[in-house]
């Protein structure tokens, strides 16, 4: 492990399970020339079901482990551990690599366009930590928010049942909610909703603005390198894909939300 950053070194992007491969693409799809290491902690799927302790001390394994890959910088690709592992995350390897969130970044993104009232879709522990609220009525005082866990998206979505009649149930009946009514934008915060983003635009027949952390946070991480003077040069794409627990299943579904054909690799971390 080194604490001196080169460019051609990689960035660690980590999530709960495989849904953060959506992240991974999208900076990917902004930064050709890097080089993604991935893990996703498929034991342990999903976080949003795990207490705030469980997940700090997953996500404190998963960066050690990523750290020792040699990587430049760190994307929580996960806002379960963005929302609980973050802060300790930062001080725990203070200076061993640059971090990025999830949540920040969307959080910018929403409140730059000054709504009066948005709504946030998440895992159990995102909206019990509470941090989309704090964040966004910190950023712009007075900002109405609605929060509602919505566990069953996850599921529906790694066993691959989106943009069909299951999926478009599911969301229209967590979305009629009443405290969703009149809102000017809907914040998907987890990294899997960007695939049924389409369903939930419909829904609202365009009429409400869909925010998903994807490109946003891609931004961020070209805009961090950059800073740092750390973006590769050279291209490489020596990708690798690890997995805490590994099913045919989950390569299959890595389909989805890469897009492209991948291999995973099994990592036993624990």
């Amino acid at each position: 492990m080194t604490n001196i950053h080169e460019r051609h070194q990689p960035i660690g992007v980590f999530d709960s399970g495989i849904g953060g491969l959506t992240v991974a693409n999208a900076i990917l799809k902004h930064l050709p020339k890097e080089e993604i290491i991935y893990f996703g902690d498929t034991f342990h799927l999903p976080y949003g079901d795990k207490s705030a302790d469980a997940i700090r001390y997953y996500s404190l394994k998963i960066v050690k482990f990523l750290l020792e890959k040699n990587c430049k910088m760190i994307v929580i690709a996960c806002n379960s551990a963005s929302s609980a592992a973050y802060e300790v995350l930062l001080d725990f390897f203070k200076g061993q690599a640059l971090f990025v969130n999830v949540v920040d970044p969307l959080v910018e993104a929403v409140t730059q366009k000054q709504y009066k009232h948005v709504g946030v879709i998440a895992t159990k522990a995102t909206i019990r930590s509470g941090i989309y609220e704090s964040k966004l009525q910190n950023a712009q005082p007075g900002l109405k928010v609605n929060s509602m866990a919505t566990p069953l998206l996850v599921p529906i979505i790694e066993e691959g049942y989106f943009n069909d009649n299951i999926s478009e149930a599911v969301i229209e009946r967590y979305l009629s909610h009443k405290s969703f009514k009149g809102i000017e934008a809907l914040l998907l915060a987890c990294t899997h909703y960007p695939l049924i983003r389409k369903n939930i635009e419909n829904y609202f027949l365009g009429k409400v603005k869909v925010f998903d952390s994807t490109d946003v946070v891609a931004e961020v991480v070209r805009e961090k390198l950059f800073k740092n003077d750390l973006l590769n040069n050279q291209k490489r794409n020596a990708h690798h894909f690890y997995v805490s627990d590994y099913t045919k299943s989950f390569e299959e579904t890595t389909r989805i939300f890469y897009q492209e054909k991948i291999q995973l690799e099994h990592c036993s971390i624990w």
